[in-house]
């Protein structure tokens, strides 16, 4: 898979199936409590396909607690850290449980759940404005968030210094052509507290669900 960026301890999985995704636009932002220099190391087994500030082994910012981020490569100012890949190796994929969602309607649904997970209205606009182009396409989706430990099998990430706070959100879609029941996934609660980083990004699932 790519992910796009932007970008748990694995569930018992009561049915599951192995793919390999598209990783697309992860995106990273650092919110310290004041001024602050920060290292970001992304722990990936793919291969980047693009990074945005360039990543070089790791990226090194100036970090502002409105999420301001400057470039310590190029002096330049970012809103957050951005990459995507192509991974090598295969993800388990759980499809236990979800959402299937009407493509005209995820931009309401990504309202709703990424608010209830975690995320800013700023964060989750700027996720909805790139990816309900996308799934507005499809009739329905399957939808699944890894949030957490589960977006580990994706990848992860050495922060200096550490952060107090770390939420990532990774969604897991799937195009289909019919409505059908799936029990809907639920979410752990989300308290930002001092340094605090948030990561969201996405990918399309290459292959059959298996219920």
């Amino acid at each position: 898979m790519k992910y796009i960026f932007l970008p748990l301890a694995l569930l018992i999985m009561l049915s599951s199936c192995v793919t390999k995704k598209q990783h697309r636009k992860p995106v990273v932002y650092l919110y310290p409590t004041e001024k602050t220099e920060v290292k970001v190391k992304v722990n990936y087994s793919g291969a980047f396909t693009v990074t945005y500030p360039e990543y070089k082994n790791e990226w090194n910012v100036i970090a502002y607690p409105d999420g301001k981020l400057i470039n310590k490569s190029d002096s330049l100012e970012y809103s957050y850290l951005f990459w995507e890949g192509e991974m090598k190796e295969k993800v388990e994929q759980n499809f236990s449980n979800g959402f299937v969602i009407k493509g005209e309607d995820s931009h309401t649904f990504l309202q709703s759940k990424l608010k209830e997970i975690g995320l800013t209205p700023k964060e989750y606009n700027e996720f909805i404005v790139f990816w309900y182009p996308i799934l507005k396409e499809n009739k329905y989706n399957f939808i699944r968030f890894r949030v957490g430990e589960e977006y580990n099998e994706i990848s992860t990430m050495d922060i200096s210094p550490k952060p107090d706070a770390m939420l990532r959100v990774f969604m897991d879609y799937k195009p289909v052509n019919d409505f059908y029941t799936v029990p809907a996934q639920s979410f752990p609660s989300f308290e930002r507290k001092g340094f605090t980083v948030v990561e969201w990004g996405g990918g399309e699932i290459t292959e059959e669900i298996k219920n």
